[in-house]
């Protein structure tokens, strides 16, 4: 009879699925210790904000963010900017920064327009973690910043619905 001895492969093969087991499992543990919040603070979108626009202040008004005060689903929340601007080649909108204060991400979208869209709106929907506050940020041919926002209180929030 022959001795059970194992072929050289064998043993290539338990070292080969040892190292990956602990490849891994520090990839895991590097993962956990990485991960961010599970929401974002007021602050974050303040830095968010600024990191999108600048040092430049905005101005309150000439932004009008229509979002419902109150939904019951936070899955696809629908909102409507519309911005005061004659849309014409001196005077219009160049971008729609959107930011929200609760989830994950502070930044939402940016949306960019010229003076051929016509008209400074636009009409999306969003997942919203939590109520929160959204705001909405046009930036000006001119240069300048103009921003409106709109509170909203969500009763049930994004990615925790039951899928059965």
């Amino acid at each position: 009879m022959s001795s059970p001895i194992s072929p050289p492969c064998a043993v290539e093969r338990r070292r080969f699925l040892r190292q990956t087991a602990e490849c891994a499992a520090g990839a895991a543990v590097t993962l956990l210790l990485a991960i961010r919040p599970a929401r974002a603070t007021p602050e974050e979108m303040r830095a968010a904000i600024r990191q999108t626009i600048g040092p430049a202040a905005p101005h309150d008004g000439r932004v009008l963010l229509d979002l419902p005060p109150l939904v019951e689903n936070g899955n696809a929340v629908p909102l409507t900017v519309t911005v005061d601007s004659p849309m014409t080649g001196q005077d219009h909108v160049v971008a729609i920064h959107l930011f929200n204060e609760k989830n994950p991400q502070p930044y939402v979208a940016s949306f960019h327009l010229g003076p051929r869209a016509g008209r400074a709106q636009v009409s999306t929907r969003i997942k919203l973690a939590d109520s929160q506050q959204v705001i909405a940020i046009a930036q000006m041919s001119d240069g300048s910043f103009w921003q409106g926002g709109a509170k909203v209180i969500v009763t049930i929030a994004a990615c925790v619905e039951d899928v059965n």
